[in-house]
Order: structure tokens, then sequence, then C-alpha cells
């Protein structure tokens, strides 16, 4: 069930605010893998995060140095081999995310009508990253469960696409970026519309993988 939106529709701005929205999703995430690997500071990621807020807000006065936030980004960024819990990944692909985030802001805006493959590459990455997050997620839940029921058979631990797809974790993962989508398509590129996409997305108050926000 890969998410193919159209993002050729999105400005610059409306992109950036739905990318920022998937990662207010994805950071506690990131949070819990470094609590509990004592690896990397959650807290500049937040910051990041709040900063491109902020700059979506008021873009006239926010002044962002991004190959400084970049340097720091790469700091905080796991390495999967040097660790070897399943956290690891959905902390990389957050890290990731919003490198690509930043890509999106050093580029030029494009005109809807006009925007490439290649000028859609770093919105269509992040939204790819939110959504193997949580299908790698599921597919391990799905193998627990599978391993619990048929302990004695190994050969029957085999997870179909269709089981993946059909999860309710996906289901609301799939939901989540058609409705920030469909919101931000037509909505105004100001303060409010930021407030309400942050809304939105955190109005469950858990990570894409199900993780209570602290």
């Amino acid at each position: 069930m890969a998410i193919h939106l159209p993002f050729a529709k999105l400005s610059q701005w409306q992109q950036i605010a739905f990318s920022a929205a998937l990662l207010e999703r994805m950071l506690p995430n990131y949070q819990m893998f470094s609590e509990a690997a004592q690896f990397g500071d959650a807290k500049i990621l937040r910051n990041q995060l709040d900063i491109i807020w902020q700059w979506l807000a008021n873009r006239s006065s926010v002044k962002i140095n991004v190959e400084a936030q970049l340097l720091k980004l790469e700091a905080e960024t796991p390495d999967p081999e040097a660790f070897d819990s399943f956290g690891v990944f959905p902390a990389l692909d957050t890290c990731m995310a919003i490198t690509a985030l930043w890509q999106i802001m050093q580029s030029k805006p494009q005109r809807k009508p006009k925007a490439s493959d290649i000028d859609l590459e770093d919105i269509k990455s992040i939204s790819r990253l939110s959504h193997n997050s949580v299908s790698y997620y599921v597919e391990l839940l799905l193998l627990d469960e599978l391993a619990d029921d048929n302990a004695q058979d190994s050969e029957a631990l085999e997870i179909t696409t269709e089981q993946i797809n059909e999860h309710p974790l996906m289901q609301w993962e799939k939901d989540t970026q058609n409705e920030l989508f469909d919101f931000l398509k037509f909505a105004a590129e100001d303060k409010r519309t930021c407030q309400l996409a942050k809304k939105m997305s955190l109005s469950e108050g858990l990570s894409n993988l199900g993780i209570e926000i602290i």
C-alpha cells in the first residue's frame, strides 16, 4: 500500500508544512531510541522542527542557515550497523526525513504546474520514509504474533503485503497523509494553517508507530 500523492499540486510552502506535520509523528520514535540507546540529542531535532514551523509562520522575518542545521543533524544521525535494536531504523528515517525537508527549503520555489519529478523527490522521500517506518514496524509486530501462534512451525512465519496493509497502524498512516494533503492543498500559507496542520498530526497523541508522545 504505497502512498502516491500528487505532490505537484502543492506549493513549496505547502510541501514543507506537509513534511513538518509528518515529522511531528516521527520525532517521538527518535526520542525513544535516543533515550534507550544513549545516542544523540532529540532536543536538537525538536529545535530544528520548531525553527521550520517558525519559518512557515513568518517567512519574511525568520532567516535560517540551512547548511549549519544540516551539519548539526549529521552528528545526531545513527549508523544502523552500530546498533542491534529495531529502534535505530525509525530513528534513522526521522533524520533522513528532516534532511530531505531542509533540502526542500534550500531549493528554489517551483510553480505547481511546472514541478518536475526531480523537484518532487524530497517530498516523496519524506512521505515514503514515514510510510516505511510504519510498514517495517507492523511487519515485526505481525511476525511476533505468528511466532507465538506457530512456535513449532517455522515455515508458517510468513507475512503478506495484504496483512501489513490491513493493519490499523498502516491504515492510520495512509489516512493521515491523505488528510494532511487534502487540507493543505487549499489552505492559506499562514500561521493558522501551521497550527491546524500540527494539531491534525498530533490529534491522537501518538507517533506514527503508536508511541505515546510525552
